[in-house]
């Protein structure tokens, strides 16, 4: 007989959270809730199958190792640093306000101060995944209120990711009940909280001296060699690696050390084809996060305590959103702006689970106040997307009104970079990707022809650029299939990949060639083994730097024995003048 408590795991998990996730979708409430239902299915407190809660832990800590270096992928300075004026004092405003009003609930309900505390941080933080989810739906992501509500959630990951780090050694300080908490004097919490940043702080200077140089040449090292399946393992290995030698090397938290991986990875130029090829694995075991935080759920406490269920929900979709709208209002934000951060706050989740599970352990929190936690996050999840469709219904009707001015506001809202439809031709054209140092002296040179053409490009200035150049550009990603059915892909006639990564390339030429089995297509390459693996996956043709600079300098050449012959003739015929004779030729 096998040993199967692992696999009962997975499938149990995976098979309860697509059934619940496909119900939760069918009723156009956010995914995170099915799969948290799920986990309540496969609980010890509901009847039938129960999942082992020791693997479930453990599969949950490697949810909580990708969910963070998905953040860290993810995390933009530049991005954050465009809207730094609201979101860096916004999300303080916001963390300061809401675990002050948590603080305020668990003294009414008679807890210690430092496990009110910890419990209401826990419901200051709302959840990037749902929110990233919501402003994808609606194509919000690169205007600049998705920015900011983007940038907002991204401060508040940072403040959790320093509370997670400071919460063991102030444990002791905060009142909690762990062995080492109650033993610990304040001498201990005091070596232990300085030794703890001491390790942390050798960490992040490793990593900034040698992980943000390391990590990226690893990658484009594994992304030359042209197998996908390695440049995934790689990125894979990144993440698991540095997290786990994070905690047995420097007692750091699997969530810093994935997260700061993350971050080191995104300074390699292949970081968008890293979070594409290391998206399944990350949602599969987000997945299963959510499932283990669901399985620690007690549905009793619904009956029990219905009023402090409530308040704390109320803490979460009220107090999180004013804090948003107020603060967003105060620096004079449009009114969307101000009530897309407001919605987008009224939730929490994976963060708020992470540390309420630390708090946990460390005896700060008890069960009912994680019970709390969870059962308000699933009220705020399920009422997350109709705030959202109010808001959808709200702006199409305001729009409505104001259609009469829109010719003013399109350039108040041109930083927003929506394509603009108008412009991209409908037929025989063709689709430029990619506006760098090729793609911006080739776009020009077609322009000047009068070849209809259209533009795709992930980078905003480069957009910026190429409008003012007079090329209709679509700032997205063409991985997106969405992206390229703007662009016309259909109807268009040629497809230029002016990028110089050929692994991001191959997917773009195969949803093309899906769309369109007849456009000519024409992409860059390095190397031959770029060359064969574009071929392989479709490409008509390829452009590779060096073997068109050999053939530029061998048909200079002949031209150039001539001009030295001229200028030797020149040099023995005495009268002559060699330099006319030279700038003649």
């Amino acid at each position: 007989m096998h040993h199967t408590p692992l696999i009962a795991m997975l499938v149990g998990g995976i098979c309860l959270a697509f059934v619940f996730g496909m119900i939760a979708q069918k009723l156009r409430l956010s995914p995170l809730f099915g799969y948290l239902v799920a986990g309540v299915v496969a609980g010890p407190f509901t009847p039938g199958f129960v999942a082992d809660m020791g693997i479930a832990q453990q599969l949950s800590e490697i949810g909580v190792i990708l969910i963070m270096f998905g953040v860290g992928l993810h995390f933009s300075i530049g991005d954050l640093w465009s809207v730094r004026k609201i979101v860096i004092p916004g999300a303080l405003f916001q963390v300061l306000i809401a675990s002050s009003l948590g603080l305020l609930l668990g003294w009414l309900l008679g807890w210690q101060w430092g496990s009110s505390l910890i419990f209401g941080v826990c419901l200051s933080v709302a959840s990037t995944v749902v929110l990233l989810r919501a402003l994808e739906e609606r194509r919000l992501l690169e205007t600049r209120r998705g920015r900011i509500a983007i940038g907002w959630l991204i401060v508040e990951d940072l403040l959790m990711v320093l509370v997670l780090v400071m919460l063991p050694p102030l444990a002791g300080l905060l009142g909690g009940d762990s062995v080492e908490a109650r033993t610990a004097s304040s001498g201990d919490v005091l070596r232990a909280l300085g030794w703890t940043l001491g390790k942390v702080t050798v960490f992040i200077v490793l990593m900034l001296a040698i992980g943000r140089r390391v990590i990226p040449w690893v990658l484009e090292r594994t992304a030359a060699a042209g197998s996908r399946e390695l440049f995934t393992l790689a990125v894979l290995a990144i993440a698991l690696g540095v997290a786990y030698v994070a905690t047995a090397i420097f007692s750091v938290s699997f969530a810093l050390g994935a997260f700061l991986a993350g971050v080191m990875l995104n300074e390699s130029k292949l970081s968008h084809q890293a979070a594409s090829d290391s998206l399944p694995m990350r949602d599969a075991f987000a997945v299963l996060f959510f499932v283990s935080v669901g399985m620690l759920f007690d549905p009793h406490i619904l009956i029990e305590q219905p009023l402090a269920i409530l308040a704390t929900f109320l803490i979460i979709v009220l107090g999180n959103s004013f804090c948003g709208f107020i603060v967003a209002r105060v620096f004079r934000e449009p009114l969307q702006t101000q009530l897309t951060l407001s919605v987008g706050l009224a939730q929490i989740g994976e963060f708020s689970f992470i540390l309420a599970a630390l708090g946990v352990s460390l005896g700060l929190l008890s069960e009912d106040a994680r019970n709390l936690i969870l059962a308000a996050a699933l009220l705020s999840i399920i009422v997350n997307p109709m705030f959202f469709v109010l808001l959808d219904r709200w702006s199409a009707k305001h729009e409505a009104q104001n259609r009469v001015a829109s010719e003013s506001s399109l350039r108040a809202e041109e930083e927003d970079l929506l394509p603009d439809r108008a412009l991209i031709p409908a037929a025989n054209h063709i689709i430029l990707i990619g506006y760098g140092r090729v793609g911006s002296r080739v776009g020009p040179v077609l322009q000047q022809h009068g070849t209809p053409l259209v533009l795709i490009d992930s980078n905003r200035d480069h957009c910026i650029d190429a409008r003012a150049a007079g090329i209709p550009c679509i700032y997205g990603n063409a991985l997106s299939e969405g992206v390229l059915k703007d662009a016309n892909i259909g109807t268009a006639r040629a497809l230029l990949l002016a990028i110089s990564q050929a692994l991001e390339a191959g997917p773009i030429i195969r949803l093309a060639r899906e769309s369109n089995p007849g456009i000519a297509i024409l992409a860059r390459a390095h190397s031959d083994e770029e060359v064969a693996y574009l071929h392989k996956v479709g490409v008509d043709a390829t452009i590779m730097g060096e073997s068109e600079i050999a053939r530029s300098m061998c048909d200079s050449v002949e031209s150039l024995l001539r001009l030295a012959q001229r200028l030797e003739a020149a040099n023995r015929a005495p009268g002559e003048d060699p330099a006319a004779e030279a700038q003649g030729t």
